[in-house]
């Protein structure tokens, strides 16, 4: 090794606000990788990065080490366009279960790799575990095949794939070096673009629910995952959306899927679609399939209405060892022993739905993870949701809390009659789609 790529050299060069070489770069990747780098050693220079940054040459040069840390999915045996979805996380944001299977039966091949939840934010893939028997651990062999088969595929990161984004997001949560855009971009589209799209949508969220809290700077990570996609040869464009109150309905792994299922057959939450379509409509239009959004949001409507999402969606959850008849029977889905509406404490208008603190007592009930290690219960969490504006009579509920310890119930409800305000004058829930970057 070249004293220059020495890990404490490379660690100094960024402390003091040097520009990184891609070799440079590229040994701190694969330290990484290989243990070549001590833990402490990519601690230091997680903090290093965070505190100095990284250009965007450097940002780009990290995220394609990254990417080729592991295995790149070869998908040239599906001759369909293949274009994914990414959400920086939320409370009750199930778009994933229902847009894939939408986007897949408008005939374009959607490869996603989605993450667990972890703190308030839920994740896809416990979601979709709810689903009895479902396995979201197909090797990336099975992926493959899936995808040329039924044009759908639903999975968790292989070993196989970016595994330095692994090794580095475990000690980035415990460094206090998240929140770094940089970094952020690499640990996203180093997964995404292993997994072998061709194009990429990113629902970018900001507010009380989401990890970014100010839309500026919301904006500057969508801007930031667009340039290092486009430099890396892939189009992506990026939707920004509020993530003030709850989307949807129902907040809880089982809860969500249930709704996921109304969203197929064309009886979801007006919000959630309106996400869903916003998103669905970049992805046909990058894909190519549509000329227009109208266009788009058309063939969207149409696989609702004849059926053919929900079918695709039935087609995914057989083919990775799921119970489908959950999909015509949602109560096959875990189901909590306690179930208990929350009643508002008089009449008039819901002026607040707080999304953190829903989602609070939606973990705080076990729908979700404290830490990495916990384990999640699939079947509590909330659903019937009021929406900020819509008027309520006294003793009418909030909402229905799913519950299986007493204790976990009773705090939980504390929790939601904080976050759930009601008063004399409608809320307004802020403008729920932004700008589209890219």
């Amino acid at each position: 090794m070249s004293p220059a790529l020495f890990p404490q050299h490379v660690i100094a060069k960024k402390r003091d606000g040097g520009a990184l070489t891609r070799e440079e770069i590229e040994s701190f990747v694969r330290g990484a990788t290989d243990g070549s780098w001590a833990d402490y050693q990519l601690s230091a220079m997680l903090m290093a990065i965070f505190l100095r940054g990284l250009t965007a040459a450097e940002t780009v040069d990290y995220t394609r080490a990254m990417m080729h840390s592991g295995r790149v999915a070869d998908l040239s045996g599906v001759k369909r366009p293949k274009a994914d979805k990414h959400s920086t996380g939320g409370v009750g944001d199930n778009i994933s279960l229902h847009l894939a299977p939408m986007v897949a039966a408008c005939g374009v091949a959607v490869p996603m790799i989605s993450g667990r939840g972890l703190g308030h934010t839920g994740g896809t893939l416990d979601k979709l575990e709810s689903i009895p028997g479902f396995s979201v651990n197909l090797p990336l062999a099975g992926y493959q095949a899936q995808l040329e088969r039924i044009g759908l595929c639903l999975i968790g990161q292989t070993a196989e794939l970016a595994p330095a984004d692994k090794k580095l997001y475990a000690l980035r949560d415990v460094t206090g070096t998240v929140e770094c855009i940089p970094l952020i971009c690499g640990s996203i589209l180093s997964k995404k673009l292993a997994e072998g799209t061709d194009v990429l949508v990113g629902d970018v969220k900001y507010g009380r629910g989401a990890f970014m809290k100010d839309q500026a700077k919301a904006r500057e990570l969508a801007s930031a995952l667009v340039a290092v996609a486009a430099a890396m040869g892939t189009p992506m464009r990026a939707v920004l959306t509020a993530m003030e109150e709850p989307l949807g309905r129902a907040v809880g792994n089982a809860l969500e899927v249930a709704e996921s299922i109304a969203c197929l057959r064309g009886e979801g939450p007006a919000d959630t679609m309106a996400v869903t379509f916003a998103l669905g409509e970049q992805m046909l239009l990058l894909a190519k399939v549509a000329q227009t959004a109208a266009e788009a949001r058309a063939q969207l409507e149409a696989v609702i209405a004849d059926g053919g999402a929900l079918r695709k969606f039935r087609e995914m959850v057989a083919a990775q060892g799921g119970d489908a008849r959950v999909v015509d029977e949602p109560g096959r889905l875990p189901q909590a022993k306690m179930q208990v509406p929350l009643a508002a404490p008089r009449a008039g208008f819901v002026e607040d739905v707080d999304a953190l603190g829903v989602a609070l007592a939606a973990l705080r009930l076990g729908a979700g993870r404290a830490k990495a290690e916990d384990r999640i219960d699939p079947a509590v969490g909330v659903n019937g949701l009021v929406k900020i504006g819509e008027r309520i009579a006294t003793g009418a509920p909030l909402c229905v809390i799913h519950a299986n310890d007493e204790q976990a119930l009773a705090e939980a409800a504390v929790l939601l009659a904080k976050a759930i305000t009601v008063g004399d004058v409608p809320g307004v829930a802020p403008r729920l789609i932004g700008e589209i970057i890219g």
